[in-house]
C-alpha cells in the first residue's frame, strides 16, 4: 500500500499509566488504566482512543457512501463501544459495537449504507477477521 497520509504518536511513561502525544497535533495527554482494569480511571486509555478513532473514521466512510448514492444523511452519527477482555489464551482481545444513527431515513436504507460503510472504512478493513465488530442501525 502506498500511504496517502501518515501520522505518528509517541507513548512514554508507564504504558497505560503514562503519557501520549500525537505529532503535528494538539493531542497530548495523560493516560490511566480504567478502574475495571485496576487503574485510577483518571486519564484517557487506549480503548477510548480506539473508540473515538473508529467512530470518526466510520462516520466519514458512511458519509462518503451516502454521497456516492446521493442519499442525504443530515444529523447522522456513529457511536463506537470498545470492550477489552481475555482472549482465553493468556492475552487480551477487543470487541467493537458500532451504532449508526441516521434520522429520517428508513431502516433498510440506513442498514444498507452502514453495511457499505463497513466495507469502505479503513478501521473495519483492519479489524475484519481479527476482532468481533457488530454494526447496528438505530433511529435515535
Amino acid at each position: 500500500m502506498e500511504a496517502i497520509y501518515t501520522t505518528e504518536a509517541l507513548a512514554t511513561g508507564a504504558g497505560r499509566d503514562g503519557q501520549v502525544s500525537v505529532a503535528e497535533s494538539p493531542l497530548s495527554f495523560d493516560l490511566a488504566s480504567p478502574k475495571a482494569l485496576g487503574g485510577s480511571g483518571e486519564g484517557a486509555n487506549p480503548e477510548q482512543l480506539f473508540a473515538a478513532g473508529y467512530a470518526a473514521c466510520f462516520h466519514s466512510a458512511l458519509q462518503a457512501v451516502a454521497r456516492s448514492k446521493k442519499v442525504a444523511i443530515e444529523g447522522s452519527s456513529v457511536g463506537a463501544r470498545v470492550g477489552i477482555g481475555s482472549n482465553g489464551e493468556g492475552g487480551f482481545a477487543l470487541a467493537v459495537e458500532l451504532e449508526v444513527v441516521i434520522p429520517d431515513l428508513d431502516a433498510e436504507t440506513a442498514q444498507s449504507l452502514a453495511d457499505a460503510a463497513h466495507q469502505v472504512c479503513p478501521y473495519s478493513n483492519a479489524t475484519r477477521g481479527n476482532i468481533d465488530v457488530k454494526v447496528s442501525v438505530s433511529d435515535d
